[in-house]
Order: C-alpha cells, then sequence, then structure tokens
C-alpha cells in the first residue's frame, strides 16, 4: 500500500471515528440523537470492515470502546467485574460462523439459551445482605455512573430480595409503550422514544424526574457472585426469578442452529405486540463450564452472540407535504420524503396524521427527520433529526386540495365540507364500501372507481348496482372474465349482514367491532338511525364525537334517501348473535391482552360473545375478567392493581 492510498484511508478512517463519536455523544450523553441506529450501524461496520481489511486501528476508534461516557454531574462507579457488550449478527450466516468459531475451541455439543434483546439503558444492581445497596449505569464497561436514587424510583425494582449473599444484577431499563403514549398524552415535551425516555429519565439529577416515567426493569444476568455459582443461563433465570425480578416473558433452550433460527423467525412475527422494545434476539451457550473454555475476545465473550433485527428506524430529508382528503372529508397531511431504504423496501412518503401533529412534533419543510416502518403499515414521522436555517415552515391549507371548497376547522382536524360533491370523498367512500370486510364486492379498487366516476358519473352506493357489462367492457383491463366476475361479486353482495352494511356505510369512527355492536344492541337499521346521542353514547367504547357522527350521518336527507334505494336493491339480514344463557361469561365483561397461542384473540371474543360475555378494550373498574396471553402489556398491570379476575388460556379452554 503507497503512503498516498494510506493516507486516505486513513482520513476515511478518522471521518468515520468522527461521525460515530459525534453520534454517540448525542445519543448517550446529550439524550438528543440526530441519527438512527441504522445510520449508526452503518457507520460502525463500514469502519470494522475498514479496520479489517487494512489492520489501522486509531486510539480513539469506537471499536476499542464497549459503552458511552460518564455524565458530569454523576459519581463514577468502577465495576468490580467488566461488562462487556456482545458480538452482533444480523443473518443466520453470522451465527453460523460464530458457532464454527467456537466448534474449533470446544468441539463438543453444546445447547444455547434464546432470550430477548431489551431495547432501553443497561443497568447494574448491586445487593448485600438481601439489600440494595448501589445502581449504576454500564458507562464504558469499566467505569459506569451511580444512579442508585433514581433506579429506587423503578417499580419493578426489588429493593430487598431473598438471596443474603453479595451479588450483582446485569439487565435492562425499560419504558413500557403504553407508559410513553400516556407520558406523551399530558406532556407538552414530547419524548422522541422508548429508549431515549428510558436514558433520559435514568440520567437526571431530578429523581422525580425518572419516577414520572414510570420505568421497568428486566434482569437478564449476574455479574458478580463470588458466593454463589450458577451452572448454567437456565438457572440464572429462575433464580432471577425467585428473587422477584421481570425477566421479559421469553426464555427458550435450544440445541441446534435450526431450533435457534425457528426461535428467531417466531419473535420476528411476533415482537411488534409487545408492550416494550426489543432489537434482537440474545443467544448464549447455557452451560456456564462451557463459557469457561470459550472465555473472551477483548471486547466480547466468545460464548454469547446478538442477533439483531433490521432496523424499523431511520432518517431522512422532508422535502414536501401534500395533502389528501379522505371518505368522510377530513384532510391529512402526507410527508414527502428523499427516498430511503428501510425494512427492504423504498419509503417515499409517510403519514403526518393532522396539522396538530405538524405542530407538536415542530417539523419543518427541509428538516431531516425520523422514520418509523412496523407491520408493514404506512411510515410515520417520529421527531426530528435536525432542523437547518433554510427549513421552513409547513402552512396550515385553507382550501380542499381536491375541489378547492374553504375547509373547516375543527381545532383538531381539517374537513372539506363539500361532502357531496368532492371527488375524492366520493372514490374513497365507494372503495370503502366494496371493501371485502364490508360488503365484499371484487373488482372495484381505487383506479376502477375512478374510471366508472369519470366515464359514467358513478357517484352513489346505489350506482354501483347500476353498473353494467357495458360500462365494464369501456374499461381499460376488463375483460370477459374479470366483467363476469366483478358482475356477480356485485349480485352476491345484494344480500348482505346488517353489521357489513353499517360498516361499509363509512360512517366516521365506526369500524368492524363497532358496527358489529350496534348490530347486536340495536337490532335493525331503523332502530340504529332512529338512535339518540344520549342513547349511543350508554354503549361502552362509543365517545361523544362518535355518537354525534352517527347522529349526524343519520340525519342527513341525502343519507336517508341513498339507504332507502338500497333497501329496494339489498336485502340486509338483521343478524341474531348466539349466546348461552348459562355460558361462564354471561354478562361478564372481558378484556384480551398479550398473545394467545391456542387461537386469535378476535377468536376468543367470539367465544366469549357466544356464551353471552362482552370483550372491551380497556380495563376500568366494571371489568369483570383480563384474559392473558403471552407477554402481556399494561392492561395487565391494572388489572392486577384494580383486583380484577386475572384468566389464563388453560382456564379459558376449560371454561368454554
Amino acid at each position: 500500500m503507497t503512503n498516498k492510498n494510506n493516507d486516505i484511508i486513513i482520513n476515511e478512517i478518522k471521518s468515520l471515528i468522527e461521525k460515530i463519536n459525534k453520534a454517540s455523544y448525542e445519543y448517550y450523553v446529550l439524550d438528543n440523537p440526530t441519527i438512527s441506529d441504522k445510520e449508526w450501524d452503518a457507520l460502525y461496520y463500514k469502519l470494522l470492515d475498514l479496520e479489517k481489511e487494512t489492520g489501522i486501528v486509531l486510539e480513539n476508534s469506537p471499536s476499542k470502546k464497549v459503552g458511552g461516557e460518564v455524565l458530569e454531574g454523576f459519581v463514577k462507579v468502577h465495576h468490580e467485574q467488566k461488562i462487556y457488550s456482545l458480538g452482533k449478527a444480523q443473518s443466520m450466516e453470522e451465527i453460523e460462523e460464530w458457532e464454527t468459531r467456537n466448534e474449533k475451541i470446544y468441539p463438543y455439543k453444546k445447547e444455547y439459551s434464546v432470550e430477548y434483546k431489551f431495547d432501553g439503558l443497561t443497568l447494574c444492581l448491586e445487593y448485600e445482605n438481601g439489600n440494595l445497596v448501589r445502581a449504576s449505569t454500564r458507562g464504558n464497561g469499566e467505569v459506569g455512573e451511580d444512579v442508585t436514587s433514581q433506579v429506587k424510583t423503578i417499580r419493578t425494582v426489588p429493593l430487598s430480595i431473598k438471596y443474603k449473599g453479595k451479588i450483582t444484577i446485569h439487565g435492562e431499563g425499560i419504558i413500557k409503550l403504553s407508559e410513553l403514549e400516556k407520558y406523551n398524552a399530558k406532556s407538552e415535551e414530547k419524548l422522541k422514544n422508548a429508549r431515549n425516555a428510558v436514558a433520559g429519565a435514568i440520567r437526571n439529577l431530578d429523581t422525580s424526574v425518572t419516577a414520572s416515567r414510570n420505568l421497568d426493569f428486566f434482569a437478564y444476568n449476574i455479574n458478580n457472585s463470588p458466593d454463589k455459582a450458577f451452572s448454567s443461563q437456565k438457572e440464572i433465570s429462575d433464580f432471577l426469578k425467585e428473587q422477584g425480578f421481570l425477566v421479559g416473558g421469553f426464555f427458550k433452550i435450544a440445541t441446534s442452529l435450526s431450533e435457534i433460527k425457528d426461535l428467531i423467525e417466531k419473535v420476528t412475527k411476533t415482537k411488534n405486540s409487545l408492550d416494550f422494545l426489543i432489537d434482537g434476539i440474545v443467544i448464549k451457550v447455557n452451560d456456564t463450564n462451557t463459557r469457561e473454555h470459550l472465555g473472551f475476545t477483548e471486547k466480547v465473550p466468545r460464548w454469547a452472540i446478538a442477533y439483531k433485527f433490521e432496523a424499523e428506524e431511520t432518517s431522512t430529508t422532508l422535502n414536501d407535504v401534500t395533502w389528501q382528503v379522505g371518505r368522510t372529508g377530513r384532510i391529512t397531511p402526507v410527508a414527502e420524503l428523499e427516498p430511503v431504504e428501510l425494512c427492504g423496501v423504498t419509503i417515499k412518503r409517510a403519514t403526518l396524521n393532522n396539522f396538530n401533529d405538524i405542530l407538536r412534533k415542530k417539523v419543518k419543510l427541509g428538516d431531516r427527520v425520523f422514520i418509523r416502518r412496523s407491520n408493514e403499515v404506512i411510515p410515520e414521522i417520529l421527531s426530528v433529526a435536525e432542523t437547518f436555517t433554510d427549513s421552513k415552515e409547513i402552512k396550515k391549507p385553507t382550501n380542499c386540495p381536491c375541489c378547492n371548497s374553504l375547509l373547516e376547522d375543527t381545532g383538531t382536524e381539517l374537513y372539506c365540507p363539500n361532502h357531496y360533491g368532492c371527488k375524492d370523498q366520493i372514490i374513497y367512500r365507494l372503495t370503502h364500501f366494496a371493501k371485502r370486510n364490508a360488503m365484499k364486492i371484487d373488482g372495484l379498487s381505487v383506479q376502477t372507481v375512478t374510471a366508472l366516476y369519470e366515464k359514467f358519473g358513478t357517484k352513489t352506493f346505489s350506482d354501483i348496482y347500476r353498473i353494467t357489462k357495458d360500462d365494464l367492457s369501456q374499461l381499460e383491463g376488463f375483460k370477459d372474465k374479470k366483467i363476469s366476475n366483478t358482475l356477480d361479486s356485485i349480485e352476491k353482495s345484494k344480500n348482505c349482514k346488517l353489521s357489513n352494511f353499517i360498516f361499509a356505510l363509512g360512517i366516521d369512527g365506526i369500524g368492524e367491532k363497532m358496527a358489529k355492536q350496534l348490530t347486536k344492541h340495536y337490532k335493525t337499521l331503523n332502530n340504529l338511525m332512529s338512535a339518540t346521542v344520549e342513547e349511543l353514547v350508554e354503549l361502552d367504547d362509543i365517545a361523544l364525537i362518535t355518537a354525534t357522527a352517527i347522529k349526524h350521518y343519520f340525519c342527513e336527507s341525502f343519507n336517508i334517501e341513498e339507504i332507502e334505494e338500497l333497501k329496494k336493491i339489498l336485502k340486509i339480514e338483521e343478524q341474531s348473535f348466539a349466546q348461552t344463557k348459562n355460558g361462564y361469561f354471561t354478562n361478564k365483561k372481558v378484556v384480551l391482552t398479550g398473545t394467545l397461542t391456542k387461537f386469535s384473540r378476535s377468536k376468543a371474543g367470539e367465544l366469549i360473545e357466544e356464551q353471552g360475555g362482552q370483550t372491551t378494550s380497556s380495563v376500568t373498574s366494571s371489568t369483570d375478567i383480563v384474559l392473558v396471553g403471552e407477554n402481556p402489556g399494561s392492561k395487565f398491570d391494572k388489572a392486577k392493581k384494580l383486583g380484577i379476575k386475572i384468566m389464563y388460556e388453560d382456564e379459558f379452554l376449560t371454561k368454554i
């Protein structure tokens, strides 16, 4: 390598180190990240590749560090044993490589523990004579910060345990997503994400701030126990539970890489249903004697590795905001983004909910923003990463982007009042009517409905039933088979359930579940149409704003005329909901939380309703039972506080 090439590579390494260290300082010390985990990882792995390729490792390289910096204002804590970070893998191939390296050192059969990798702030809790004597952050792995006063405010940190020997518990401070939502709902200064909410709470000299965020603690390791030996990770996990620690609810033993792969796939599918953040899976050699043989590198234990999920957050530039009209007339801002790769797809657009959301997040055109995509839903802008001197304010629209009508401002939402003349409202209303879970009409996509509107003036629900073979034959892409299938589907939809019909009308705030509830209570369409606002709000889960929207819909002369027209065309079944009067759940209100393994939550709800019970979405003093699956959320905690009966799946099966 020539000196010139060497200088270029060193300069590139220096540039990477500067960017990584700056981002780490903003994240760990200032609690104000300006790049996403995905971007940090990309910089870090690029640095590792360059260091590996050239053998050049500078003294200030983050590859030589384990954790963050110690903040001024906190007492330094020297850990009795170094706290190592974990090696990372982002594919099964890398896990196989890890296992192959270990085989060379210890060529015997191994079993592995598989646990969640929590995404919060690492904490070390020291106990002596059964009492919590000190809590500290990991810091750089050798020196951390004394945060004892802050950690003592965490509700799930035991201040005393049964074991009386000296012991250091290693775990993660987290904030449940439900708690973060509650905090942001009542706080003027919103927290960017769950991870930073924890870091900001623990690294705060005002312990009332820590307490206000209702943090939790999950324990997963014993870092120092001079008077007690453990033979396996399973024994460690069981011991932690016996001492009263939360351990996360997921602990499996695998005897092969194929079993590890299956567990990773299972957790990847279910992780977004958890009430706390995880960013991967931790895989450890279960047997501690085997760990002794494998040992450590300078930075990581050879006997453990973290499988990291693909990042669901990144940052990019907000180029513009466009405004869309929905079927109810609500105006929604859509962020037009500099294209960026996230979760295997190119993201160009994201939601901003409403204008108040723009103000709350202080988003401007030209800003670099954090975006998140999970469960394959439309990406969302979370917060601003960086704002610039030439960033521009986003202006509130005054006119409908479709029909130019003057918008109505309710204080929280903007609406186009041209309900029956605005093209976009009409098209989205008809498309919703045709949905599979509404009237089940195949073939009426947004593009097809738009073409029918523009060519034949199709505007109302009843117009759908006037569509002819000749009409469809004039549309692009419609051949004999597609025409026949679409007309058959329209004909079949003439026999429909009342709950499907109510949902298909597209009344603001009425989803599938609410439509079933209204059907069950009012029995007939006429009864529902004549219901008062006062009567509607007495039903569970129907707020005043929804009750008002229902009443307003059935008072509009256009809607009444259209429903009368549909009555001539459709045969609407007035459903009967089977009930077993002597069923266990008769007259009981049941809330479901967590992931059920025997059947889906919707199926469990149906079974409860068949026995005369009622499923509701929130836990209140009137709730009778909370049915709990794996990884329950805050509803489980609230039920325990209120003394409400907790029912697990096995008992549920016996009751039904």
